[in-house]
């Protein structure tokens, strides 16, 4: 809960107003796991509290650990449903991928999660439980919304998540530890740049309208230039950050016309491209671009004047592609 929803438990529980801030501290500075350790709360008043609510706190029904230390973990949400996160630790970093949706609406066609289609959202306590349950917890330094489910489709309880990982009274992270990623959902895209400074990264993979919407159908509610003629009306030069997510598939949009393409659509736009390997999924005729021609593109947007990177491919071997696990379990249940 936020401060202010916490305000409004402990008014209905009939204590001061004060002891908002105190279970704040018990939850997110000394991480309780239950209402009876929050000592400074008279013990009546807890039981009061307990009868009524949990810390929320419930651990992962299973991981896999990939060689190259990648975890990815399963959650059990809604009673029948499943999520996953991705544990992704690297030398000076570990950043975990949490999810925001249950499936998602945008069925974007390399994409497994789209395959399970919509069954609902998230809430606050259910993406937060990703962060806090996470046994590497401590050894967190960012967080990405790069998991299932589109999160500007999600913004109510994205907003109050960001506000308890950002805020004072919560974990106090700094917002240039997250990063929030989208296909652009015009709406959610103004309020998320309108109220928060964490980092935004848009899935783009093609520079041209029709291909880019052969591979995500939202292109036509949510079409790039629209989301790019967005982002050109706000400062993107000092804390907060965006990104561009370019998957590359061979021959596919691989080519230097591409590079060109995609260069001149991001001209004037302080920003990085982030070119990504193809995880396949089962029965799309799709395949990842060979590293020579993502070594060429990369070249070509750098000479441009565009920072590229190739983001190095991991756990591979543990289905790491978002939603693989998850939509094996959550069909056992359709």
């Amino acid at each position: 809960m936020t401060l202010n929803e916490l305000k409004d438990v402990v008014a209905k529980t009939g204590l001061p107003a004060y002891a908002a801030k105190q279970i704040a501290d018990w939850l997110y500075k000394k991480h309780a796991t239950d209402i009876s350790e929050m000592t400074n709360i008279a013990a009546d008043k807890r039981t009061l509290l307990a009868e009524k609510y949990e810390v929320g706190i419930y651990p992962p029904t299973e991981f896999v650990k990939s060689v190259d230390g990648t975890v990815k973990y399963l959650y059990r949400v809604g009673g029948k449903y499943f999520v996953e996160s991705v544990y992704i630790p690297a030398d000076d970093r570990a950043t975990l991928c949490v999810s925001s949706q249950i499936g998602c609406k945008m069925s974007c066609i390399f994409c497994m999660t789209g395959r399970q289609g919509f069954s609902g959202n998230l809430t606050a306590n259910e993406i937060i439980n990703q962060i806090r349950s996470l046994p590497e917890f401590d050894k967190l330094t960012n967080v990405v919304f790069m998991g299932m489910g589109e999160p500007l489709d999600n913004t109510s309880e994205l907003f109050k998540t960001l506000e308890i990982l950002t805020s004072a009274y919560g974990y106090a992270w700094s917002p240039k530890r997250i990063t929030v990623s989208t296909i652009g959902v015009l709406n959610g895209l103004k309020r998320f740049l309108d109220e928060s400074e964490c980092h935004l990264a848009v899935s783009l993979h093609s520079p041209y309208p029709e291909e880019r919407k052969s591979l995500m159908p939202a292109e036509k509610a949510f079409p790039a230039h629209k989301v790019l003629e967005l982002i050109r009306k706000y400062d993107f030069s000092h804390q907060r950050r965006v990104s561009f997510e370019y998957i590359v598939f061979k021959g596919l949009n691989d080519s230097t016309r591409h590079a060109l393409a995609l260069a001149g659509l991001l001209k004037g736009i302080p920003c990085r491209v982030n070119l990504i390997r193809f995880h396949a999924i089962p029965d799309i005729d799709l395949e990842s671009s060979d590293m020579r021609r993502m070594d060429s593109f990369r070249d070509i947007l750098n000479e441009k004047g565009i920072v590229c990177t190739i983001r190095s491919s991991r756990g591979e071997d543990i289905m790491a592609a978002c939603g693989m696990l998850s939509t094996e379990k959550n069909m056992k249940n359709i």
